[in-house]
């Protein structure tokens, strides 16, 4: 017992002096040499050569929001129907974005249908399918006078032929600027 006590008693004291320090605290630190900074050399005068320009071109919000709008300018609907599906949402949003922040923009709203029905009531549904658009950018802010919604029934259709894949890109609601 008397022997682990000397060892600990010698652990405790190597520890100790291993904890001193060799800095005195009444002495200041010294100061390492630091070389001067040298001062800015003024441009020269008389034929200077330019600066060359960022390459990176700025954009307006109008201008990126066009962009956006580029490529998605197209409302599908399901048959027989006029209400505007969940997935066109975000569609509809970024062109409402678009004409409230540029109140001079508007747009047509140009409602099709499929070749299936009489010409009238593909009329009336294609109406109905542009005013179903418009009234989605209204309820977003868009101005009543910046959206005209017109139809075309199934005079136009977007790809010709019979069958469910070429009636579903002919029901549709075209965006397109005045």
């Amino acid at each position: 017992m008397k022997l682990t006590r000397y060892a600990l008693t010698l652990i405790a004291a190597a520890a100790l002096a291993g904890c001193q320090s060799t800095v005195k605290l009444d002495e200041p630190a010294p100061v390492k040499d630091v070389a001067p900074t040298p001062a800015p050399t003024p441009a020269p005068q008389g034929n200077v050569a330019p600066v060359p320009q960022s390459q990176v071109k700025t954009l307006t919000l109008d201008e990126q929001l066009t962009q956006q709008v580029q490529g998605k300018r197209v409302v599908y609907f399901d048959f027989d129907s006029d209400v505007v599906k969940e997935e066109y949402r975000p569609l509809v949003d970024l062109h409402a974005k678009r004409l409230n922040n540029n109140k001079k923009l508007a747009l047509t709203l140009e409602g099709h249908t499929d070749e299936r029905g009489g010409r009238e009531y593909n009329l009336a549904l294609g109406q109905r399918r542009a005013e179903a658009v418009a009234k989605s950018l209204t309820l977003l802010g868009v101005g009543g006078t910046q959206v005209e919604a017109v139809s075309f029934g199934k005079e136009r259709p977007a790809v010709q032929g019979s069958g469910e894949e070429a009636w579903g890109k002919n029901r549709r609601v075209e965006l397109k600027d005045k």
